[in-house]
């Protein structure tokens, strides 16, 4: 697997994004645990609730990460250059934790500025990728 070795960078941003995704899954489900939600219920929309603000953070986690992964393998499978790939996921990457934090804590201005910042990062790997065929 030597044509993967120039994205090892890359990789190691997978992993931190899939335990990042796996921690807000535990608060998420730990904060549903501590108010008593009941499973398979509906949570009410209510941005006042960190119960609501901890799935919302995870769901737009999920939202996104199709298109990091899909735009990752793009880059990798056209040989686009590994240090740019890298830093824009690694802006992917920044905005989604700053994404997280902003949410868990109710600032929403931040909150859109970060997400502004995980749309540059994808917006940059697609157009790493393409720049590379």
């Amino acid at each position: 697997m030597e044509f993967i070795t120039p994205y090892q960078g890359l990789v190691l941003i997978f992993g931190i994004i899939g335990l990042m995704s796996f921690m807000q899954l535990v608060i998420a489900d730990l904060c549903a645990i501590k108010t008593k939600h009941t499973p398979g219920y509906p949570i009410d929309a209510d941005h006042t609730s960190f119960l609501f603000r901890a799935v919302r953070a995870h769901a737009n986690t999920n939202e996104t990460i199709a298109i990091f992964i899909l735009f990752s393998l793009f880059g990798i499978f056209s040989a686009a250059n590994a240090e740019w790939l890298t830093n824009f996921a690694i802006a992917y990457l920044v905005g989604r934790v700053l994404h997280m934090f902003f949410y868990y804590a109710n600032i929403q201005l931040a909150r859109s500025a970060a997400f502004v910042l995980v749309l540059i990062g994808l917006l940059g790997m697609f157009i790493v990728g393409l720049n590379a065929l």
